[in-house]
């Protein structure tokens, strides 16, 4: 027990004490600390105690923090993803795309406009007078194309009716044409 290491076996003075009473520590290199210790114990002895295991679901205590400013930055991502150019964090009063369109923001919402879409279209648009140019993630014009592609649906479906029509029509089509196939035959007769 003298030479263990371990916190979990007697404290730092009974180790220190049971090394110099079996003379791995000489009594001329007693550390200076000995004496006071031993002259003024603590009240409650510094021993190791193991933790209880907390049973029963631990509780997150600390809420998530969300500021007004992250949900315009979220819609400004979604709609106009991260940009080409990366971050230059080497100038200290660099400011990025995305921190302008919230500025620009908030500076319009301050002026009286209350819809959030119309207000999202009109910073674009003052930041683009202002010489930043956005530009959209492709998301989101394949989104502006489904109903084209819709009416085209609607305009093959009706040429294929026609031809379908006429086909019906033109007895002459309808009658199935014999193809001479001929056959190999691997061995001769």
């Amino acid at each position: 027990m003298a030479g263990s290491r371990l916190e979990k076996w007697g404290t730092v003075f009974t180790r220190t004490r049971d090394l110099m009473r079996s003379g791995a520590i000489p009594t001329s290199k007693k550390p200076v600390w000995f004496d006071v210790y031993a002259a003024f114990p603590p009240l409650r002895e510094p021993v190791y105690r193991e933790l209880r295991p907390i049973y029963g679901k631990v509780r997150e205590t600390v809420p998530a923090i969300f500021y007004k400013e992250d949900k315009i930055r979220a819609k400004f991502y979604e709609a106009y993803g991260s940009g080409p150019k990366a971050f230059d964090l080497s100038k200290l009063n660099f400011k990025s795309t995305c921190q302008r369109f919230v500025e620009k923001y908030t500076e319009l919402q301050k002026q009286g406009e209350v819809d959030e879409d119309r207000l999202f279209e009109e910073t674009g648009k003052a930041l683009l007078a202002e010489g930043i140019i956005l530009r959209r993630k492709t998301t989101g014009s394949v989104a502006q194309q489904v109903p084209q592609e819709d009416d085209s649906k609607g305009a093959v479906l009706t040429r294929l009716q026609s031809v379908l029509q006429e086909m019906q029509d033109d007895p002459e089509a309808q009658e199935p044409r014999l193809v001479e196939v001929q056959k190999e035959d691997p061995l001769p007769p």
